[in-house]
């Protein structure tokens, strides 16, 4: 990936997987999840409501 690549990703606007919810930019308190080489963003409130499942690392389709 070039720096110009890096920066664009850098700068999107990110999808909750589960709820939808768009976020301005890379929020910090978001998690991202690799679910079979996929990347996975979650808001914080779908994050908070499922985080024995995070923590179990069971994939989002589970939750």
């Amino acid at each position: 990936m070039d720096q110009q690549s890096s920066h664009r990703a850098d700068t999107e606007d990110l999808v909750c997987s589960r709820c939808g919810t768009v976020a301005d930019g890379r929020p910090p308190t978001w998690t991202c999840s690799v679910e079979n080489g996929t990347r996975h963003y979650f808001c914080d409130n779908c994050s908070r409501e499922n985080l024995r499942a995070i923590e179990g690392r069971l994939d989002s389709t589970w939750w």
